[in-house]
């Protein structure tokens, strides 16, 4: 069963067992959360919303209508996603666009994630990062905007461009 705190508004019966719901978060009801997640407090998550399993979301966040969110995720404090590229008062798009986060990407604290984007498999996003297109898989992308800055393992080992680490030892994405 998940584990929802009682100043939470949590309007969906689509919460896996074992995810922790923090304070003041509000979902709305046809959000879809796996298991294992902690959704830390003030996260506030729209209907059309898919989160995986073992998901981590820290406060601050908002997951708007098209956001899909894969297994073993981490979110950073005041991410920032986006669902409408050209957005305007009272005009909404006909439908939203999509935006793909793949398995066990970490996105550091308060990059801001363009709409229609994948990120890839194992990536990570650096703090603050602007990302305006598709990260591919094990890349390490930071700045404004974000470009590529190296890579990183499956295991979280940060690696430049010819895939060693800072003690110089090179390695295999899979480590």
């Amino acid at each position: 069963m998940p584990e929802i705190h009682p100043c939470s508004e949590v309007q969906t019966k689509n919460i896996g067992k074992n995810t922790k719901i923090w304070q003041y978060c509000v979902i709305l009801e046809n959000a879809v959360i796996g298991e294992d997640c902690n959704i830390n407090f003030n996260v506030f998550i729209e209907n059309d919303v898919l989160v995986g399993n073992r998901v981590t979301i820290k406060p601050g966040v908002q997951l708007w209508d098209g956001i899909r969110i894969e297994d073993d995720v981490f979110i950073g404090p005041n991410v920032t996603f986006t669902n409408d590229l050209y957005p305007r008062s009272k005009q909404y798009p006909e439908k939203f666009l999509h935006t793909t986060i793949k398995k066990n990407v970490s996105i550091g604290a308060n990059a801001t994630i363009l709409p229609n984007i994948t990120i890839g498999e194992n990536a990570m996003i650096g703090a603050s990062s602007l990302v305006t297109k598709d990260i591919p898989p094990y890349e390490v992308w930071y700045g404004n905007p974000a470009v590529h800055k190296g890579y990183v393992t499956k295991g979280g080992l940060v690696l430049d461009f010819n895939y060693k680490d800072t003690n110089g030892k090179k390695h295999d994405l899979n480590d």
